[in-house]
Formats: structure tokens, C-alpha cells, sequence
């Protein structure tokens, strides 16, 4: 406001100070709004992304199955709004709080203020929220009981979640480099758009789920080897791909919350051209994720398989988040190359422990979200940190010369948050398992959810593998008067 005022005065007439000023005030009321505008259209993107999550679920889980993982998806989003809304977003950045956890602006209560936080703060931060619900539902799916889904989802956007990005995104927060001083490791933590706050969360958190449930009948044969239970549509996976592609573009660039600054006074580079950037690197880091997991698969398989390519493109977007404003373009290629061996590494593993996930979540969120946390502290750029994070000391990737503060923060904060989502959500789990309220019965997981739970399947066809006699003996369970006789 200064600097604009001073620029201006000289060129006016007289009460030059007064129109300057005047007109600079102008100018920042309408730069509050186009900010405001962006960030909106960001949490737009992002919200779409439940409907890619809810394709690329339905189509990776077998048919009689369809309409308890798309049930599932809508209510992550509405209890989400819920929860997220009475106590997430106060525990989350409800400043001035301690390291730990936020304490003010509980149900939306003072905003808007002039901190300055507004609802569309609230709607953009609600979206990432729920986007790590949904990654945790893909872990558990085709097995785990309908209240379970609404435990867990209200206890990771209300609380799990909320806090975590307290940590590392809040001003106050103890790891976060927003903070004003007392910096983790002389650094903080730079995960720009969640790598590890999102995806970390949310794949670990699927991970307890997916181990104390244990895996899906009939996924691994009396003597341990791997059966592949595919799944029933490659056509919504791709659609739920191609739907989750398009909201990272809200994910990645939109996390500036921010359009309008400039970053040299009166030039043509600004805030507007690091967002470019920041969608340039994540364009490539899925497109070279892709690309790898083809040609890799096909030397592992012999097959050219559209999934493991889709899975992999979602992994270089999952690693390239944390990194994605801070990083060369020609950077973020490396960091889609390795996130797709990391893919395909873990994949490799989960079959081996005979871990059964089944939309790969803990291992393309959790395995591919850590190393783009590694990512970041390895070939940050000094020039865009010191853009886009101008209060932080500047410490930027060790690659890149920057020394390995920032290695040692982001060390420390796949560690907490993989302890933290431990601790609170595979307790959850356990607990949920000890009183019999997480996994369905042998006899209706093997019927499918939809004709047990949910009053009949989602296509008028059915499984080529499922048993027809099952099929007749298989009814809704509810409490009737007059029990009607199952439908054929």
C-alpha cells in the first residue's frame, strides 16, 4: 500500500497524497476480491475430486460392491461438512493457539476476520479434509461395515486430520513455515500442498484399517499366492482419473490461496506465474509417473495395464504435491520417475506381507506422498522459496545446495504424522474390531454389500464368478412384519 501510494503520488496533481491513497485503497479491495474469487474456483476443483474418487472406487471394486463404496464417498463429503464445520477448522487453524492444536473459531464463530480468513478459506480447507477421508475409504472397501465408515470419517475430519495441518500449515503451528519464528530445524516444513498432510494421513490411516480388518476372501489361495480380485469398470476408473487430474489443478495451484501479488514491483512476474508453474510440475510429474508404470508393468507382466497406469499417474501427483511450488519443472520428471518405481516397490511388498488394499491407497497415498516429502528437501529451489515462503529462513534442497535442515524437518514430519494417524486411527480400528462393529460376515461380503446392506445391486447384471444359489438364498436384512422373499 506504501509503495503503491509513493509510485503514484509524483504522477498526480495537487492533494497528490490523498488520490494516491484513495486509489491504492481501490486497487487492494478489489485484489481482496479477485483472491477471493480464485480461491473459491480452487475449492471447486477440489471438490470435484470426490467424484473422481467415487469413479475410480466404483470401478476398482467388484460389482456387487458398486453402491456401498459410492454411498460411502457421498457421506465422507457430508460428514466431513459437519464435523469439519463445528470443530476441524478451529482445530485446525483457529489462531492465535499453541504448537499443538487451534482453539478459536469453533462452528465458523469471528469469521471473517482480519487475520484474514474468510469462508472461502473454510470451503477450500473442508475440500482437503474430505479428500483424505476418501483415500482411507479405498483401503477398507468391499469388507468393512457401513457404521464403521461413519465412525472414522467423523473422527478423521474432525480431529485426526484438522490437527495435523495445524502442525504444519497454521501460522502457530510447531513444524510449519509460516510460523514467525522458532523454526523446526532453523527450516520448517515445506509441503506446500499436502504430500504428506493429506496423502500421509490419509494412507496410513487406510493402512490400520486394511491390517486389522485383515484381507478380502478369496484374495490370497490356501498357499499364500496373490489372486487378483479386479476390478468390475476400467472405464470409470479412467473417468475417476481423469476427474482427479482435472481437481489437482485446484489441489496443487489453488493452495496459494493467493493470485494477485506481484513478485517484483510494476513487473510482469507475480504470484499469477508461479501457479502456472506450480500446474507445469504437476502436469509432468503424473504424466512421467504414467509412462514409467506402463513400461514397468509391462516388463514385470507382459501386459500394458490402463489401472496400474492410472494408479501410477495418481502416485506422481500425490508425490509432486508437497513440492509442486518450490520445484524446476525439469525436477518434478524426476520426481514422477521415482514415485512410480516407489508405487510399484510397496505394491510389491503388500503382496508379499499379504496386505490386501484395494485400490492400492496406502501405498499410492502413504509410499508415493512420503517421497515427495524426501522430494521437496532433496531439489527445492532457492529462488521459489524464497518467493513463495518471504518470511522463512531460506533454507531450500539439499541437492540444490541448501544444506540438510530441510532434509531433517521433513524427516521429523513423516515420523509424526505417520506416529499421530497410528496412534489415534489405528486405535480407532482396533477398537471398532474388538466390539465386532468394523468388518462384515463371511456370508454377505461373499453375497456383496449391495444385496445384503443396501436393498440390491447397482447393475441388472451380476459377477460372472458369483454363485447363483447364494444369490437366491440372499436377502435385505431389516426388520419386517411380513419378510419378503428375495428378489431373483
Amino acid at each position: 500500500m506504501a509503495t503503491c501510494s509513493g509510485d503514484l503520488a509524483p504522477l498526480l496533481g495537487p492533494n497528490a497524497t490523498a488520490a494516491a491513497d484513495y486509489i491504492c485503497n481501490k486497487f487492494s479491495d478489489s485484489s481482496f476480491a479477485v483472491d477471493n474469487t480464485y480461491l473459491l474456483f480452487s475449492a471447486y476443483l477440489v471438490f470435484s475430486m470426490q467424484l473422481g474418487f467415487a469413479m475410480l472406487c466404483a470401478g476398482s471394486v467388484r460389482a456387487k460392491n458398486t453402491m456401498n463404496i459410492m454411498l460411502t464417498n457421498v457421506l465422507d463429503a457430508a460428514i466431513g461438512g459437519l464435523f469439519y464445520y463445528l470443530f476441524g477448522f478451529a482445530f485446525a487453524f483457529g489462531s492465535p493457539s499453541n504448537g499443538f492444536i487451534g482453539r478459536h473459531h469453533f462452528a465458523l464463530r469471528s469469521i471473517p476476520n482480519s487475520s484474514p480468513i474468510d469462508y472461502s478459506n473454510f470451503l477450500y480447507q473442508w475440500a482437503f479434509a474430505i479428500a483424505a477421508a476418501g483415500i482411507t475409504s479405498g483401503s477398507i472397501a468391499e469388507r468393512t461395515q457401513f457404521v464403521a465408515y461413519l465412525i472414522y470419517s467423523s473422527f478423521l475430519t474432525g480431529f485426526v486430520y484438522p490437527v495435523v495441518s495445524h502442525w504444519f500449515w497454521a501460522t502457530d503451528g510447531w513444524g510449519s513455515a509460516f510460523r514467525p519464528d522458532d523454526f523446526l530445524f532453523g527450516s520448517g516444513v515445506i509441503d506446500f500442498a499436502g504430500s504428506g498432510v493429506v496423502h500421509i494421513v490419509g494412507g496410513v490411516a487406510g493402512l490400520w484399517g486394511a491390517l486389522i480388518e485383515g484381507p478380502r476372501i478369496g484374495r490370497f489361495d490356501h498357499s499364500g499366492r496373490s489372486v487378483a480380485l479386479r476390478g468390475h469398470s476400467a472405464t470409470l476408473v479412467v473417468l475417476g482419473t481423469f476427474m482427479l487430474w482435472f481437481g489437482w489443478y485446484g489441489f496443487n495451484p489453488g493452495s496459494f490461496n493467493r493470485i494477485s501479488p506481484f513478485y517484483t514491483s510494476g513487473n510482469y512476474y507475480g504470484q499469477w506465474s508461479a501457479v502456472g508453474r506450480t500446474a507445469v510440475t504437476t502436469t509432468l510429474a503424473g504424466c512421467t509417473a504414467a509412462l514409467t508404470t506402463l513400461f514397468g508393468k509391462r516388463i514385470l507382466t507382459g501386459h500394458w495395464n490402463v489401472t496400474d497406469v492410472c494408479n501410477g499417474l495418481l502416485g506422481g501427483f500425490a508425490a509432486i504435491t508437497a513440492g509442486c511450488s518450490v520445484v524446476e519443472p525439469w525436477a518434478a520428471i524426476i520426481c514422477g520417475f521415482v514415485a512410480a518405481l516407489v508405487l510399484i516397490g510397496c505394491n510389491k511388498l503388500a503382496e508379499k506381507v499379504k496386505y490386501d488394499d484395494p485400490l492400492e491407497a496406502a501405498q499410492l497415498h502413504g509410499g508415493c506422498g512420503a517421497w515427495g516429502v524426501i522430494f521437496t528437501a532433496l531439489f527445492a529451489s532457492e529462488k521459489y522459496v524464497r518467493e513463495v515462503y518471504p518470511s522463512r529462513p531460506v533454507r531450500y534442497g539439499l541437492f540444490m545446495g541448501g544444506g540438510g535442515r530441510l532434509l531433517a524437518a521433513h524427516v521429523i514430519q513423516i515420523l509424526v504424522i505417520v506416529g499421530w494417524v497410528s496412534v489415534t486411527m489405528g486405535t480407532l480400528f482396533y477398537i471398532l474390531h474388538k466390539f465386532k462393529l468394523l468388518r462384515i460376515s463371511a456370508e454377505d461380503e461373499l453375497a456383496g454389500m449391495d444385496l445384503t446392506r443396501h436393498g440390491g445391486l447397482a447393475y441388472v447384471y451380476h459377477d460372472e464368478d458369483e454363485n447363483e444359489s447364494q444369490k437366491q438364498r440372499t436377502e435385505m436384512r431389516k426388520i419386517e412384519s411380513h419378510p419378503t422373499p428375495p428378489q431373483v
